[in-house]
């Protein structure tokens, strides 16, 4: 992979991808020191949302990061995912117990939540910036 800059031609994608590139392109990644503050004065809370998450990416994680291309990324995520359910699941075992149906559903809520909150600018990347890497986290603020 090149490491230069390759800023390719964005116009084949809907107004909401537009936006979102823009955004990304003027204010930098999200762990820039422009972009909370850029992201603070949007005008309301749905263009916060449309700019730092993606709904689809929330409910559909691992199907939609297939679907944009972003293959390398998503199987870095399943491999954080399957790691921490071994994790879990190992501890629990030592211990003898199971593991609790709340811990279940508050870890599913956090890995959809890592969907959601990269798949805005992990696309842009691939689409605008040209690199397609295995960090799913690259430019996240962490």
């Amino acid at each position: 992979m090149s490491t230069t800059d390759q800023t390719q031609s964005t116009g084949q994608h809907s107004a909401k991808w537009q936006e979102r590139f823009n955004f990304f392109e003027t204010y930098g990644a999200p762990n820039d020191p422009r972009f909370k503050p850029a992201v603070n004065a949007l005008p309301d809370f749905k263009k916060k949302l449309l700019v730092c998450t993606n709904i689809i990416a929330f409910f559909f994680g691992p199907i939609y990061f297939f679907v944009l291309g972003l293959w390398k990324k998503n199987l870095a995520l399943i491999g954080v995912i399957i790691a921490v359910n071994i994790v879990i699941g190992l501890l629990f075992g030592i211990l003898g117990m199971e593991v609790p149906a709340a811990l279940g559903t508050g870890l599913n809520v956090v890995f959809s939540l890592m969907y959601a909150l990269t798949a805005n600018y992990s696309y842009y990347l691939k689409e605008v910036k040209g690199e397609q890497g295995w960090n799913p986290f690259k430019g996240m603020r962490l």
